[in-house]
């Protein structure tokens, strides 16, 4: 364990904290293991058997593989208005894009089309809710590189998490390149003396290494707080917790969808269908779940377009007509 923190800048160390920090390494390493299928027996299923392999082979079969691949390639843009108590009216009407799951090593056509579209659509910040890269056996040079080329197209005012297929030595490269990382971390985005909280975990389904009370640690209660957690799973403890809006993706809405949108796959435990894609609530606090904007595993969508979101902030108490 200690050889790996040589690759862990102190700053990160410090901020995401020692004990989070390294059951993250250690995670790491053995997911790229497993899926590398190093130290698996040799009657280990992993070792012959791929989902993404098969389910790819049958969409070849079927004579659906290009229809898969234009789906993943027609990028929707959701427009979810937001009404929160308390707003304050410099950010009446903010608007706040939401990008998601980009897996951008899988097709580079879906990251062109995302660089051209988002110049198109107007919008005050933008967020990334996590998911990077796609297959994590193989290095993240690739999607890192894509990364680094998406960075200029963005809103100056931009704040990213960290997926389940995201490994912590990148953020140092891509905070350099000019995207910050929240790591259970908040910063405040200033308006006509007014403040909006954007608060961020780490990845809260596979590495466990989130921490919602330290992301919220220190904002006043009467202030907006805005919760980027890459998973839905946490909707519970952030409701608690007193978060005003929670935005996440990770389940790509199921990505290969029954007609009707309805998902073949779940891959959020604990959470109910609602929380898989749209708007949906948890006491006071509003949530929405992106159906994604990149693709995961296999290039191909049905039913379930790719989406970027703009989440446009009201006020309860507007005079809007």
């Amino acid at each position: 364990m200690s050889d790996l923190f040589t690759t862990i800048p102190g700053n990160i160390l410090q901020r995401l904290g020692h004990d989070k920090t390294a059951r993250r390494l250690h995670l790491q390493e053995k997911l790229r293991n497993r899926k590398m299928s190093q130290g698996l027996g040799i009657f280990a299923l992993e070792r012959f058997f791929s989902v993404n392999a098969c389910v790819s082979a049958l969409i070849s079969l079927s004579g659906l593989k290009e229809k898969g691949v234009r789906n993943i390639l027609d990028l929707r843009v959701e427009e979810h208005e937001v009404m929160l108590d308390g707003l304050p009216p410099a950010f009446e009407g903010f608007r706040l894009m939401q990008l998601t799951d980009l897996h951008c090593d899988l097709e580079e056509r879906v990251m062109e089309r995302i660089r051209e579209r988002i110049s198109t659509v107007r919008h005050d910040a933008v967020v990334l809710t996590g998911d990077y890269h796609n297959k994590v056996s193989k290095p993240f040079e690739q999607s890192l590189g894509e990364m680094l080329k998406l960075i200029p197209h963005l809103h100056p005012i931009r704040f990213a998490v960290l997926g389940n297929h995201d490994f912590l030595e990148k953020v140092t490269i891509l905070e350099e390149a000019g995207l910050p990382f929240l790591l259970n971390e908040s910063i405040a985005i200033e308006k006509d003396d007014s403040r909006l909280w954007i608060c961020g975990i780490d990845d809260p389904h596979f590495f466990v290494t989130h921490d919602l009370a330290k992301a919220k640690e220190g904002i006043p209660s009467n202030e907006i707080s805005i919760l980027l957690s890459h998973s839905p799973e946490t909707y519970r403890e952030a409701a608690r917790l007193g978060f005003h809006l929670h935005l996440s993706g990770h389940t790509h809405g199921g990505q290969i969808c029954a007609p009707g949108g309805f998902p073949i796959y779940r891959n959020a435990p604990g959470c109910r269908r609602e929380h898989l894609s749209g708007s949906w609530s948890e006491g006071t606090m509003i949530g929405y779940t992106s159906r994604g904007t990149g693709t995961a595993g296999v290039a191909a969508r049905f039913h379930c377009p790719p989406e970027i979101t703009i989440h446009t902030l009201r006020s309860k108490a507007s005079d809007r007509p």
